[in-house]
């Protein structure tokens, strides 16, 4: 190349990796973007999951450590993943020293960190992969309505999405071999599992198994020096060798009676000493795997909490969750004589942090190490009456019920149906606003204490606590597709019903559970719970109730490939719904007749239901299902040849379901590239194309046909626009 008349050369030799820019000037910037990864980057954002909780110093673990590194670089070595297994004792400092070594590799590492909680020693039982495997793709950019139903499929996605990664995933407290590997990454990724079992079948998939011991005498010395932080280690070494050693060495015990006596500055050593000897006993019957000093030094930081934290220490114990925030504080301190009158829920919290009794989770909310989760619950057992703690227990199920309500007030005014009982209260609501993207994001963040209350509320005694709840769930099943936990809700919500032997509760349950089971593409399971429900209605004489089961047995008859009985359904329904009141389900039933009548090419009569439809759910303030009519009324005017007419049903029904619903919009946006074609705008035509394929990826429909009937349309005009540009260049042939 020439430049200001001097010859000047630019060679490039050799090996290279990576992008490489030849050029003889650059001006301003250089950016290089990746794309080998092959879906969305993490969030859908360009934002990447950095999930692993902050580390803390890590005593005398430096061979530990050394071998995990060895490990590490040997599979470097051979271009396969990294898995480590840590195993030990409950608080010997497995997570601690598994997040100080992975944090070391976030420069390696660059693509993100995934952390779970699964739970062995969880009082709900071990976590499901498949909860978890919905947890990391949605930290991976997969949309919560996109996610496969069945847990293989999962699997698959997921390794898929990880396979050109560089990954740093910390699996805890895991039960078994088999827990694990549905959750273990694909690529040059970094997996360390932690748990009290030494699981050696994960050593068939080239583990490094790593067990740990408690910490020599020496360095349990070192640890609670460095827990205190002043010079009493060293002014009183005998009593602080005595103190270790009653803890056993286990990190976790020595952290704790550390914090204790840093509270304290002015308490001697041997004070914790005495109080340890003295309580050793009495906690026998505490003692997990024979470790009595563990729960001896938690029952003396118990025994320091002022009153007001140690009475919601015991009472958080009967939560039946991993992890909670401040509004369960205020739900079990509320009334009663425990809480406001003796202290604000916040400053207990901050006290039990304090005593390091519990610990901090993402999103300002806190869980419990599993063996203070034991200790808690069994402080509870020991310290209140039963009454107190059926009392506590009802308080949780109540705070949870009644702000699930909310959010479904919030999102699904017209669903809030169905009445709630509650028991005396007060009755705490968590924050679920404002707005419906909100309330929806709080009841899928709480989803696991939600199913984990449902499932635990009928043996506690309130068996509507359980099928209310399902009943509350319905807007975030009905728009985030969580199709597992939307089968078992109802399930047991079900079975809740059917033991309080209240048929309308038994009904919704089997018409909002036969929605999920269409939802989960299993039609015929749909048709025998609405036709169940069909019965109940009709033993028990609700006509409106028998009417609204026409319609959905309409639409399972529809997924099951019988047009004409679903038609005969939709009629009867669009009907006999009006006549016993329900004008707006009329309408829908209306609105599925002309979803029919458009599939079969009888245009006018789908525009004549559709306008019927359309009107009738405006006025009720359905904006959702107006829209839906709107579009079906614009496609029927596109089959009829009116242009001008088809185009304004369907911008005013694309403008309505944008925030709404991602497939509903894109089904209207793909009526419009058409419109938008045969008027000859095919640039416009092939953009709205593109838009609308992009919002059924992010609904999970890109298999559906109308996503398939619009790549063929894409195709098409993509295919004269490239015949046109030859033409137009004069090279066409």
């Amino acid at each position: 190349m020439r430049s200001d008349g001097q010859e000047s050369y630019n060679e490039l030799g050799g090996t290279v990796h990576g992008p490489v820019v030849q050029a003889a000037h650059v001006h301003g910037d250089i950016n290089f973007g990746r794309f080998d990864h092959p879906g969305p980057r993490p969030d859908g954002t360009g934002r990447t999951p950095w999930q692993l909780p902050p580390p803390l110093r890590v005593i005398d673990r430096s061979r530990e450590t050394a071998a995990l590194e060895r490990h590490r670089a040997r599979a470097a070595r051979e271009d396969r993943p990294v898995l480590a297994a840590l195993s030990g004792l409950g608080g010997v400092g497995k997570t601690t020293l598994a997040l100080s070594w992975l944090h070391t590799l976030r420069p390696h590492f660059p693509d993100g960190q995934l952390h779970a909680d699964l739970g062995a020693q969880s009082s709900a039982g071990p976590e499901p992969p498949a909860e978890v495997l919905a947890r990391f793709l949605r930290a991976l950019g997969v949309p919560a309505q996109q996610l496969p139903a069945r847990a293989a499929e999962r699997t698959a996605l997921y390794r898929s999405l990880t396979a050109n990664r560089r990954l740093v995933v910390l699996l805890d407290d895991a039960a078994t071999a088999a827990q694990v590997r549905p959750l273990l990454p694909a690529g040059g990724s970094v997996t360390a599992v932690t748990s009290r079992r030494r699981l050696p079948g994960l050593t068939v998939d080239g583990c490094r198994p790593v067990h740990l011991e408690p910490l020599a005498l020496e360095a349990a010395v070192d640890l609670l020096a460095d827990t205190l932080s002043d010079d009493r280690v060293d002014e009183q070494p005998a009593d602080a060798r005595t103190l270790v050693e009653l803890c056993a060495g286990l990190p976790l015990a020595v952290r704790v009676a550390g914090a204790r006596l840093a509270a304290r500055p002015g308490r001697r050593i041997s004070t914790m000493v005495r109080a340890l000897g003295e309580e050793r006993r009495r906690l026998e019957a505490l003692a997990i795997d024979g470790d009595h000093d563990v729960l001896a030094t938690l029952d003396v930081s118990y025994r320091a909490l002022p009153g007001p934290a140690a009475r919601l220490y015991r009472l958080l114990g009967l939560h039946p969750g991993r992890e909670f925030d401040g509004s369960v504080a205020a739900a079990l301190l509320a009334g009663d004589g425990g809480g406001g009158a003796d202290g604000d829920p916040a400053d207990s919290l901050e006290a039990l942090h304090d005593a390091s009794l519990l610990v901090e989770a993402a999103g300002e909310r806190h869980r419990f190490h599993d063996l203070v989760r034991l200790h808690a619950a069994a402080k509870a057992t020991e310290d209140e009456p039963p009454d107190a703690r059926a009392r506590a227990a009802r308080r949780i199920a109540d705070h949870y019920l009644a702000s699930a309500t909310r959010a479904e007030e919030i999102v699904d005014p017209q669903h809030r149906t169905m009445a709630r009982d509650y028991g005396p209260g007060p009755v705490v609501v968590a924050e679920v606003g404002p707005g419906t993207e909100a309330a929806l994001d709080w009841l899928e963040r709480e989803l696991p204490n939600l199913m984990a209350v449902l499932h635990r509320a009928p043996a506690d005694g309130f068996p509507t606590v359980c099928w209310q709840l399902a009943d509350a769930l319905w807007p975030l099943f009905l728009r985030r597709k969580f199709h597992q936990e939307w089968g078992a809700a109802h399930r047991a919500g079900l079975a809740a019903a059917q033991e309080l032997g209240d048929t309308a509760a038994q009904c919704r349950m089997l018409t909002s559970g036969g929605v999920g089971e269409l939802g989960s593409g299993n039609p015929g399971s749909a048709l025998d719970m609405f036709e169940r429900a069909a019965r109940l209605f009709l033993a028990a004489g609700d006509g409106r109730g028998h009417a609204r089961t026409l319609n959905y047995r309409g639409l399972a008859l529809q997924r099951l490939g019988h047009p004409r009985s679903a038609a005969d359904l939709f009629r009867r329904a669009a009907a006999e719904l009006p006549a016993h009141g329900d004008r707006r389900a009329g309408a829908l039933a209306g609105l599925n007749l002309a979803g029919l009548a458009l599939d079969e090419g009888r245009a006018e009569e789908a525009l004549r239901h559709a306008g019927a439809a359309h009107g009738t759910l405006g006025t009720s303030g359905d904006t959702y299902n107006a829209a839906r009519a709107a579009t079906c009324m614009g496609r029927a005017h596109l089959v009829l040849g009116r242009l001008e007419a088809a185009e304004e049903r369907l911008s005013e029904a694309l403008a309505a379901l944008r925030p709404l619903s991602a497939y509903e919009a894109a089904r209207a946006l793909g009526a419009l590239a058409e419109v938008s074609e045969q008027h000859g705008r095919r640039q416009l035509a092939g953009d709205r194309c593109r838009e609308a394929l992009d919002l059924y990826a992010s609904a999970g429909r890109s298999g559906s046909a109308d996503a398939g009937a619009l790549r063929d349309r894409l195709e098409r005009l993509e295919r004269l626009e490239r015949l046109e540009r030859l033409e137009d260049d004069g090279s066409g042939r």
